[in-house]
């Protein structure tokens, strides 16, 4: 029998409550999950690869099935050099769909031995982003609802450095 495993890509800058919701939940369903953390050269990232690799590492600790990996490039070429067949992808909103929609169909395009699985995000995280937890911390707000603990500190570190106060 085949070993299902599929690959999460994304920024995941930083990571939030509603990406640890599609890790636990894909990781229920392959039998392994590879989360690859994108080194994308065209945007600034709040933090650095390996920052985004750590904290991913630090919240999935409890999942045995999971791997954090950084990558660069395709995504589809990302999954073929970790021998997956799967990418799986989260979904908030019509809107998500449509752009995801569009990337599955690229990326089959490129490579028929791949496919996408979208999961829905729970709706109590439906309306969470990275760049919302980053807004929201900016503006000195409680990140507990959008990143987990782990994360929350050091998001708030690390807009204190951009901001050029001293972090805590």
């Amino acid at each position: 029998m085949q070993m299902k495993r599929a690959v999460y890509p994304g920024s995941f800058d930083p990571v939030t409550k509603g990406h640890l919701d599609i890790i636990e939940r894909a990781a229920a369903i392959v039998d392994e999950l590879i989360v690859g953390v994108l080194n994308n050269n065209e945007k600034t990232p709040l933090f650095s690869v390996e920052e985004r690799v750590n904290m991913l590492i630090d919240v999935t600790r409890h999942i045995p099935n999971v791997r954090i990996e950084a990558f660069s490039g395709l995504s589809v070429e990302f999954v073929r050099k970790c021998e997956a067949s799967f990418i799986v992808r989260g979904l908030r909103a019509v809107t998500d769909f449509e752009y995801e929609l569009q990337m599955a169909q690229t990326n089959r395009s490129i490579d028929r031995g791949v496919d996408t699985l979208f999961l829905a995000t729970e709706l109590n995280y439906a309306y969470i982003s990275s760049t919302i937890a980053k807004e929201v911390a900016f503006y000195g707000g409680d990140v507990s609802g959008f990143v987990p603990e782990a994360v929350a500190g050091r998001l708030h570190r690390r807009i204190a450095q951009v901001r050029g106060e001293k972090g805590n």
